[in-house]
């Protein structure tokens, strides 16, 4: 039988432990999608990874639980006259007994420990499956984070080569005569902010990347990867985002793997429950053998029956109880932060796409405009350099409040997605 529970184990835990080692040593790709980048995580995350160990655990715990005690095997010799000066034959003097003893285990008492066994299993798979649930939307969050300095690092770049331009320009014109010395300073001053932005965005695209790597596991934080997607698009993940609150609670409530945990948490409670009412009742042991007292051999028989009169199991029962009081409150504490959860996600979801839209249709456009007329105007002499640095800077902080928009709307929907729970084939 153990040879044969080693076997099984082996069997199912050798291509976990392979495909494990592969997926550690699978290469992070330079251009990363954020499907790649979810799928690495999901097979190379350590917590993650823990998180299959205690699955592991609770499957050897249910092997252990299922199986029935030893049999304990006893020699006893006395009474050997050591002590005389003839103390004669070994075997022929003293009494010898040997015996066997099993303590009787109930079928009863063995279907309740598996039962509660089985259901740590159930429990610890629907927590596994909350750990991926929560981080998918860390590497979805992250990724997009990444999209969002990728974005304000090519909008500073882009407003320091227009700076630069008008800089060469101006510095044409000083030599003309056409401009005054302070005013190619001006400029050349507020280069240096621009250049500032540039550095900022930089180091926000660098931890950006480390974060992520982090989520993948990645031997080098400080790999140089390239993100592929666009902070505009909204991605695909098979959700009704224009459903109702009640909707997509109704949803959540079937898809949730932590509330599936909880209620796996109440079934082990209330079968740990009866496990400890069933152990106020002991076992009895039973044992037989042989016995030797000089030239004499006989059978020996015994009955051990444990005299529940001061430890009835008690403390353990009053303990399982409060067990499943606890697991209940939990259950209940979990259905409210869910109704929360989802009820936040779903208000955020819907603030910040009205958010995206009024900016879009009422700012960008303008501050576009704004920033191609004041530049063509002032390179035609027909504004001052405060104008256009101006517009300049408008046009650059609506991008900049439009990219952070348009990360918190798509971050919102992520949060809603896992708020909601997946389908477990995704």
């Amino acid at each position: 039988m153990e040879k044969r529970s080693f076997a099984v184990l082996a069997a199912i835990a050798l291509p976990i432990l392979s495909s494990e080692q592969s997926a550690q040593g699978q290469p992070i790709p330079s251009d990363l999608t954020l499907e790649q980048a979810v799928e690495l995580a999901l097979a190379r995350n350590p917590a993650l990874l823990a998180a299959r160990n205690r699955i592991e655990m609770a499957e050897a715990d249910a092997i252990s639980a299922g199986l029935r005690p030893n049999p304990a095997f006893s020699f006893e010799s006395e009474s050997y006259p050591y002590f005389r000066s003839d103390p004669g034959p070994f075997f022929s003097n003293q009494e010898i007994t040997a015996r066997l003893d099993y303590e009787i285990q109930t079928k009863r008492r063995l279907r309740l420990g598996a039962d509660a066994a089985e259901i740590s299993i159930r429990r610890e798979m629907a927590m596994f499956d909350d750990a991926v649930r929560r981080l998918r939307l860390d590497v979805r969050e992250a990724f997009y984070l990444v999209l969002l300095a990728e974005s304000n690092r090519q909008l500073a770049t882009a407003v320091l080569d227009q700076t630069d331009q008008v800089i060469a320009l101006n510095r044409t014109r000083f030599e003309e005569g056409e401009i005054s010395g302070l005013e190619l300073t001006r400029i050349e001053v507020e280069r240096l902010r621009f250049a500032d932005d540039l550095f900022q965005v930089r180091l926000e695209s660098q931890n950006a990347k480390a974060a992520l790597l982090a989520l993948l596991n990645a031997p080098d934080l400080g790999a140089d990867i390239q993100v592929k997607g666009d902070l505009s698009e909204i991605p695909d993940l098979g959700i009704p985002i224009d459903a109702s609150a009640g909707e997509v609670l109704r949803i959540a409530e079937n898809r949730r793997p932590d509330l599936r945990a909880a209620i796996a948490e109440v079934e082990r409670s209330s079968a740990q429950n009866r496990l400890q009412r069933a152990i106020s009742s002991p076992n009895i042991t039973v044992g037989g053998g042989y016995k030797r007292d000089g030239p004499d051999h006989s059978l020996v028989a015994g009955v051990t029956i444990p005299l529940a009169i001061f430890d009835r199991n008690q403390g353990e029962i009053l303990h399982s109880e409060a067990g499943m009081r606890h697991a209940e409150n939990l259950f209940a504490a979990m259905r409210n932060r869910i109704a929360l959860e989802v009820r936040q996600a779903h208000n955020a979801v819907k603030v910040n796409t009205e958010r995206v839209e009024y900016i879009r249709s009422r700012q960008v456009g303008q501050a576009q405009e704004a920033s191609r007329v004041t530049l063509a105007a002032y390179r035609l002499g027909g504004v001052p350099l405060m104008n256009y640095l101006d517009a300049q800077r408008q046009y650059r902080d609506t991008i900049r409040v439009l990219n952070q928009a348009l990360f918190e709307e798509r971050v919102s929907i992520f949060a809603l997605v896992a708020a909601i729970g997946e389908e477990q084939d995704k």
